[in-house]
């Protein structure tokens, strides 16, 4: 049922593109990868997708979005049911909903209840208990999710107004539910207590959770984390909501929905500038207006990645000011995420964008180097590195203090860290405890940087050839790791060339001068990430003739 969530937003995000409807064929292209589609095929492609999706419809021989929802109503005329879910966890498709509480505003007046517990199939977690009161004994004998949410549905009738505190949440339970009921998301006009909140009080409030609306507002129902109350609370708060945005103007449920909606981005003003984007893996650019780079990134499916930056969500500080200066939007298409990787790395190193400064591929690396007797983190190539956080190096430069030329010499097996696991023991024992707390944080850096040595002198005496697709169709890329470094990069044509590129670079990677170049060693860290979780495209293989053209002629292995 995921991918036909994916299918229809991916359709709803073409038509918003072509602004207006797109014909069947051009749809079902986009959508299915098809080289050529009938238009009977295609509208039979299509058909799951666009019956199971409120937004879409079907607009003779084109597919189109529906008519915005009917939500002229007037506010003291609408049906609100404010809805309140516990569940077992955070994620819908990992947890499942243990009680539902509802109340029915009408006239923006209480005017009836609903709550049932749940049976999620599964022990309660200890920590859902002990915070709601819930025991799995309450649960025997309750209904399972589906009865429950259509005695919900049936409560709350037609043309009600959803209502929830933090209705990304509920609403993804509640979208689960009826989908598995009728095929279909729930299409009802949504309310967020939080959006209206934030958008109403200003600064009048620090906090916008249900408990601290409940205190402001001085509800007389109290939130107790289980559904009814917290229903109770949620629905007194809208209702003081309203109020305060009938002060504003507002008139409808459009308009309430309207307030409650996240505030627009306004980057999302530059969406288009990532039209046309393929779904394909790649590397990506942001440039400003002088053409300079600012950030730099890859995806395994560039339109999808894309496409998020110029969401709601907010990205991390130094993307969206990347993203508030950005004019230009560049992408190159390679032929699978390892490459993509690789020529990221390298874009970094050459461009060296701001946004990317603070990021760890392409960024500074450090070393830990011996100075009057003590260690100290230096930027310049040494042997105890390349290390990608400053705070690791200086807490493991710290233990490192001390430490004897044997624990030295020792260092990948542990070095000093039997001794200083003993002298945390000690510190423990005599109820040292702040001195404790920095010795343990200082050993797990320096655990965590034996590790990372330890796994870089790993991939140095690695030999192996990454086997992937390239960005020409039918041919392969093989990168041949060996001494430390990539030897050679050679593309692989369909039948017999492929051989003489394979002995090509067996060859450079048996000639390959060892290396421990810094460079070198980011790329190793990279390819290690690929090696301990090799995507479904890539083939990890011996550097030999024989097994890599094997691998070639294996259909199961070959490129798509």
């Amino acid at each position: 049922m995921q991918l036909a969530f994916d299918a229809a937003d991916r359709l709803v995000e073409l038509i918003e593109e072509r602004r207006g409807p797109v014909p069947v064929e051009e749809a079902a292209r986009a959508l299915f990868a098809l080289a050529w589609a009938p238009s009977g095929l295609a509208r039979s492609l299509l058909e799951d997708v666009v019956a199971g999706d409120a937004r879409l419809a079907w607009r003779g021989d084109c597919v189109g979005l529906v008519a915005p929802p009917e939500r002229d109503l007037p506010l003291e005329a609408a049906r609100f049911v404010v809805v309140d879910l516990e569940t077992t966890g955070l994620r819908p498709a990992r947890a499942a909903i243990c009680e539902i509480g509802a109340v029915r505003v009408e006239a923006l007046l209480p005017a009836g209840t609903f709550q049932t517990l749940v049976d999620p199939g599964v022990p309660l977690p200890p920590l859902v208990a002990g915070l709601t009161g819930i025991a799995d004994r309450d649960l025997r004998g309750a209904p399972c999710a589906g009865t429950a949410v259509c005695r919900l549905l049936a409560f709350a009738g037609e043309r009600a107004v959803i209502v929830a505190h933090n209705a990304r949440f509920d609403l993804a339970f509640l979208d689960r539910e009826v989908e598995l009921l009728t095929g279909r998301r729930l299409a009802s006009p949504v309310v967020d207590t939080v959006g209206l909140a934030r958008r109403l009080l200003g600064g009048r409030v620090s906090r916008v959770g249900l408990a601290s609306l409940a205190h402001f507002f001085g509800t007389s129902a109290r939130p107790c984390h289980r559904a009814l109350p917290d229903a109770q609370a949620t629905a007194e708060i809208l209702v003081a909501l309203v109020g305060l945005a009938q002060e504003r103007g507002a008139r409808t449920v459009a308009d309430l929905v309207e307030l409650a909606a996240p505030r627009r981005r306004r980057v999302y003003e530059k969406r288009a500038l990532v039209f046309g984007a393929p779904s394909r893996p790649g590397v990506y650019l942001f440039r400003d207006a002088n053409g300079q780079a600012l950030y730099v990134g890859r995806a395994r499916d560039l339109r999808a990645r894309l496409r998020s930056y110029f969401r709601t969500e907010r990205q991390r500080p130094a993307v969206e000011a990347a993203l508030a200066a950005v004019e230009d939007v560049e992408w190159r298409v390679l032929g699978s995420e390892l490459e993509a990787a690789l020529e990221e790395l390298r874009l970094i190193r050459d461009l060296r964008p701001p946004a990317n400064a603070r990021g760890k591929r392409g960024g500074r690396a450090f070393y830990l180097r011996p100075r009057g007797g003590r260690f100290v983190v230096s930027t310049q190539p040494g042997p105890l590195g390349p290390i990608g956080s400053r705070r690791r190096a200086e807490r493991a430069a710290r233990a490192l203090d001390g430490a004897t030329e044997q624990e030295l010499a020792h260092l990948l097996a542990g070095g000093p860290l039997p001794r200083l696991r003993a002298r945390l023991s000690d510190l423990s024992e005599c109820l040292r405890y702040e001195d404790a707390a920095r010795l343990r944080d200082r050993i797990q850096a320096l655990e965590d940087v034996v590790r990372e040595l330890a796994a870089l002198e790993r991939l140095r005496a690695a030999e192996v050839c990454f086997l992937a697709p390239a960005s020409e169709a039918g041919f392969r890329r093989a990168l041949f790791l060996a001494r430390g470094r990539v030897a050679a990069v050679r593309t692989l044509p369909p039948g017999a060339g492929a051989a003489l590129e394979v002995r090509v670079g067996i060859a450079a990677a048996r000639a390959a001068e060892p290396s421990r170049e810094p460079e070198d060693a980011e790329v190793l860290l990279l390819l290690g990430s690929f090696l301990r979780r090799p995507p479904p495209e890539l083939v990890v293989l011996p550097i030999g003739e024989r097994e890599i053209l094997a691998a070639l002629r294996d259909p199961r292995r070959a490129v798509a």
